[in-house]
């Protein structure tokens, strides 16, 4: 895949925002959830705008390359996840904010 300027790609296949440490994937998981490129920008305040609506059209061009990336990325994650199981202080803390019905972070 072609990255335009704005972006980057590290030795190890990430891909982030030249200048910056957020990822694609970071900014392209809120676009499809939804997220206007204005609550993007509030979410990630030092990126311009204009960059995540070239991120956007950057995925809306390379949407096959863009989301074999995404998967990728998804698969990497849950690995990590699965190879570190939550710690007993942290079952903990989600049971008590369950009980108190709270959301739980992951």
């Amino acid at each position: 895949m072609n990255l335009p300027e704005f972006l980057t790609q590290d030795e190890s296949g990430f891909i982030s925002f030249t200048g910056h440490r957020i990822g694609l994937h970071h900014v392209l998981r809120l676009h499809k959830q939804g997220s206007s490129a204005q609550e993007i920008a509030e979410e990630f305040p030092t990126l311009p705008r204009a960059v995540i609506d070239q991120a956007v059209a950057f995925y809306a061009a390379n949407q096959p390359e863009v989301e074999a990336y995404l998967a990728e990325e998804e698969a990497e994650y849950e690995r990590q996840v699965a190879a570190h199981p939550p710690s007993p202080a942290l079952l903990e803390i989600r049971r008590r904010l369950a009980a108190k019905g709270m959301q739980t972070p992951e």
